[in-house]
């Protein structure tokens, strides 16, 4: 190689740049020489890769023993070995060879490259400067030169072209690898398999069915056995193989992946039948044409395997089923009404079949005889989206003897395949019927007691009899009385489980009576009759069966809400009570047609799934019962002021009407000509005279006195006079409403800026009044009614604010949802000793009052034309007779 010395002579010393081309132009003419020398010695190389690829891909490995197939291994890799040793005289070209390689390559006459190492023969400075123009002229052509590709000349190696063989082999041995029987490169590195003799007489069909559950449809195995990927297959999926043709049982094997074989037994009703020979009783072969029925084996995948029959293999690959899994969605609550629920996610690989929840109490005496067995909570799973689904459950388990202890919650998830789940447990007080009165909540007491353990029935009987000692004082009613002495004795009577549970049945229909009278056992009918089309819609029962259940649903619903709007309408109204859900009778009959609707046209999960959430509305409505102890003392001084100002609001609303009344029959004097009242009154510049100055309405004389008040024959100045005497009333509700103010902020309340806008509004109506003004004295008024209804939603939602942590919570603690703005649960007005706001009463505005006076005046125009019809005279004439 030639020293950077030596590159830098000639005219490479003066052109560093024509230099370094020159360098990269000798490094890929040595390049491409080194691959001339390569490439002939590779060939023998890539003769005998090729030559092993095509015994490989051509089946020849697994088609012989293993001797040969050894050695056949040890040919090939000691004919590699052969064919590397001329690779030992591989070099690298040095850089004269490169020269010449490329002035011969470009037709560079007089040596271009190698002239400029050379030096002259004589070393005069005029040979010098001569010599090296020449350099400098020959290094210009360098520029241009190309060392091209490698031409190895392979042809003079192999002059008959046999290197073309292994080339055709290659291809036609890869095209081959791609059939059922071609091999594979592993094969000469690994033991032949076992030869198995395919009979082409034999049929067989198989396929893989994956349980109901996963919704995936069958797989058929091909004929062949060609699938090359194992078969991806649910587990527990089922697999059939029917074999037909042939002379003989076919064996059908499933090979598992540690390799062990298990025989797929034939089904008993497809078992061949031996044929006898006729005649003589010796036996005779069957006909060789004959071929043994159809033999069907089956059998569940339950991990990876293959099936193996008649030469043919199909692999699997089985995908686990895991088992559900099931969580809390929120903590456990109760509802209104006492009853439980639970919110829940479900998730699983094809969905969860059904899930409940198992409660067990805390605390428990393993030599106690519980009356009851353990309640069962089945939780109502979404089936449309089963997989991955979230729900909520209520269910009402106050009737049971756990209700009121302390109980372990755990969720319990199970799918089609039988496998389960559960959930981290949850302790809480399972929840309670809600008893107001003190004599109920005692004899559900007494139940408790021996249903919880059988062996404290003489403890029951104790708390019994304690209830009656002085019945006088504590059972105000005979009737109750009467029915804790039955209930005694009962309890003494009752030996067998039979009688013990009627007793505990009979106490706790007692203790119900006396807290809601019929309400509950309304309550209990409508809840059996959820449950019945519930478990109708579980089973898919027929269209006419839950035709008729929905019908006993809709009589038991009417029956409840009946009862229930009967006790909302008998309750005092209270002032605390939430107004966010209302729920009205046209609403329930909506969901329950839905419910039908959705039931008939085959979507039973979606009608189970409006049906639970109609079963949590019910449970979520309270009965609207009245609130015992001191709270009732505690809003007594309230309800008093509610009082005082729906009397404010009534009477202002009366002298509202009354005022309008006489401005209307004032101006109707004037109208008619009665100009005693002086020329300067501030009514005569807001009158309206009619065409000409002729007053209009002439006709009104004509009217009769049948149905006409007293204020009708008063003059226009008796009139006025009576507006100025409203004055000292419009004063006095000024002066009740700075009263009710003061009482507000005496009990630690802020009026709202309401009042203290109807108070002003007040004081210029009542200015207006006693000038006689009636318009701007209505409109004062009207706008007053406004501010003070406004006034009393404010006094109303400080109340509630400050009540809401006594009076808004039942005894369990929960928020009542009757009554909401004095209605009772079906929306309608209940009748009630509160004040009545007038919130469904609009009060005329200014605009109002313009256009009924437009119209007044429109009516009177029409009836001072003289109409020609006595009927429409008559008409308009009682139009205008104001009552």
């Amino acid at each position: 190689m030639t020293s950077p010395s030596r590159q830098k002579k000639g005219a490479f010393a003066f052109r560093p740049s024509l230099a370094r081309l020159v360098t990269t132009k000798r490094l890929l003419a040595r390049i491409v020489l080194f691959f001339e020398q390569l490439l002939p010695p590779l060939m023998p190389v890539l003769s005998v890769i090729a030559f092993y690829l095509c015994a490989s891909w051509f089946g020849l490995f697994r088609s012989v023993p293993d001797w040969l197939r050894i050695l056949l291994l040890i040919a090939f890799a000691a004919a590699f070995l052969v064919s590397l040793l001329p690779f030992r005289t591989l070099r690298w070209p040095r850089v004269a060879e490169a020269d010449r390689m490329l002035e011969e390559r470009n037709g560079l006459p007089h040596q271009p490259v190698t002239v400029q190492e050379d030096e002259p023969a004589f070393d005069t400075p005029f040979g010098r400067a001569l010599w090296r123009e020449h350099q400098t002229r020959m290094a210009e052509k360098i520029a241009a030169l190309d060392a091209g590709l490698p031409r190895p000349d392979i042809a003079a190696h192999d002059r008959f072209a046999l290197r073309a063989v292994p080339a055709l082999l290659l291809v036609t041995a890869f095209g081959y690898s791609l059939s059922i029987n071609g091999g594979s490169i592993r094969d000469a590195l690994q033991a032949a398999p076992e030869q198995v003799v395919s009979d082409p007489a034999v049929r067989i069909d198989a396929w893989v069915t994956p349980p109901s559950y996963t919704g995936r449809a069958p797989i058929y195995l091909t004929a062949d056995g060609s699938e090359q990927a194992p078969i991806g297959i649910p587990q527990f999926s089922g697999l059939t193989v029917r074999v037909s043709g042939g002379k003989t049982a076919e064996k059908v094997v499933f090979r598992k992946a540690n390799g062990q074989a298990q025989d797929i037994a034939v089904q008993a009703d497809t078992k061949p039948q031996q044929t006898a020979a006729p005649g003589s009783g010796q036996p005779t072969a069957a006909p060789a044409s004959q071929a043994l029925v159809a033999q069907t084996h089956m059998m569940k995948l339950q991990e990876n395997g293959a099936l193996e029959v008649n030469g043919r293999r199909w692999s699997f690959d089985v995908l686990p089923d895991k088992a559900p899994e099931i969580a809390f969605d929120g903590l456990p609550k109760p509802s209104v009404n006492g009853a439980l629920e639970i919110g829940f996610t479900v998730k699983d690989d094809y969905g969860v079949q059904e899930a409940h929840a198992d409660i067990v109490p805390v605390e428990t005496d393993p030599t106690a005889t519980p009356l009851y067995p353990l309640p069962e909570y089945r939780l109502d799973v979404p089936r449309r989206n089963a997989r991955d689904a979230k729900g909520v459950t209520s269910r009402n388990l106050t009737e049971h003897p756990l209700a009121g202890k302390r109980v372990r919650i755990t969720l319990v998830a199970k799918d089609a395949a039988g496998q389960t789940g559960r959930s981290p447990p949850h302790e809480m007080v399972l929840p309670s019927r809600p008893f107001n009165e003190p004599l109920a909540a005692a004899v559900a007491e007494e139940r408790q007691v021996f249903a919880l353990d059988t062996r404290k029935m003489p403890q029951a009987i104790a708390l019994n009899e304690a209830l009656t000692i002085r019945p006088e004082e504590t059972i105000p009613k005979l009737t109750n009385y009467l029915l804790l002495e039955s209930a005694l004795a009962r309890m003494k009577l009752a030996k067998g489980e039979d009688a013990l549970k009627d007793t505990a049945q009979y106490l706790w229909e007692i203790a119900l009576g006396m807290e809601d009278g019929d309400l509950s056992l309304a309550e209990r009918k409508l809840r059996e009759a959820q449950q019945k089309l519930a478990d109708a819609l579980d089973r898919n029962a027929s269209d006419e069966e839950i035709k008729k259940l929905m019908d006993e649903l809709r009589k038991a619903m009417q029956d409840y809400m009946t009862e229930l709007a009967e006790r909302m309408q008998n309750a005092p109204m209270q002032p605390n009570q939430n107004a966010q859900n209302i729920l009205r009778q046209q609403d329930l009959e909506r969901m329950m047609d839905q419910i039908e609707n959705l039931a008939r046209s085959g979507n039973r999960d979606a009608a189970q799934q409006m049906l639970s959430e109609l079963q949590r509305m019910m449970n979520n409505l309270q009965a609207g019962r009245p609130q015992r102890g001191q709270q009732g003392q505690e809003n007594s001084e309230a309800r008093k002021q509610i009082d005082k100002l729906g009397e404010i609001l009534r009477d202002q609303q009366k002298l509202m009407e009354q005022t309008f009344r006489l401005d209307q029959q004032l101006r109707d004097r004037m109208q008619r000509g009665e100009t005693d009242m002086g020329e300067n009154d501030p009514l005569l510049d807001e009158m309206n005279p009619g065409e000409n100055g002729e007053p209009q309405d002439q006709q009104q004389g004509q009217q009769g006195k049948e149905g006409q008040q007293p204020s009708d024959q008063m003059t226009a100045e008796q009139l006025r006079e009576a507006l100025k005497q409203l004055r000292a009333q419009q004063d006095a509700l000024g002066k009740q409403l700075g009263e009710l103010q003061k009482s507000l902020g005496e009990m630690g309340m802020k009026p709202g800026p309401g009042f203290g806008q109807a108070q002003r509004e007040m004081e210029g109506a009542g200015r207006e009044l006693g000038q006689g003004r009636g318009q701007p004295a209505v409109e004062g008024q009207g706008r007053a009614l406004e501010a003070l209804r406004q006034g009393a939603r404010d006094m109303m939602n400080q109340m509630m604010q400050a009540q809401q942590g006594q009076q808004g919570q039942g005894p369990n603690g929960q928020v009542g949802q009757g009554d909401q703005n004095g209605r009772d649960p079906l929306g309608r007005p209940r009748r009630t000793q509160g004040p009545e706001f007038g919130d469904n009463v609009k009060v005329p505005d200014e605009i109002d009052v313009q256009r009924a006076r437009e119209i007044l005046d429109a009516i009177r125009e029409k009836l001072g034309n003289n109409p020609p019809q006595e009927m429409e005279r008559r008409y308009l004439e009682r139009l205008l007779d104001i009552q």
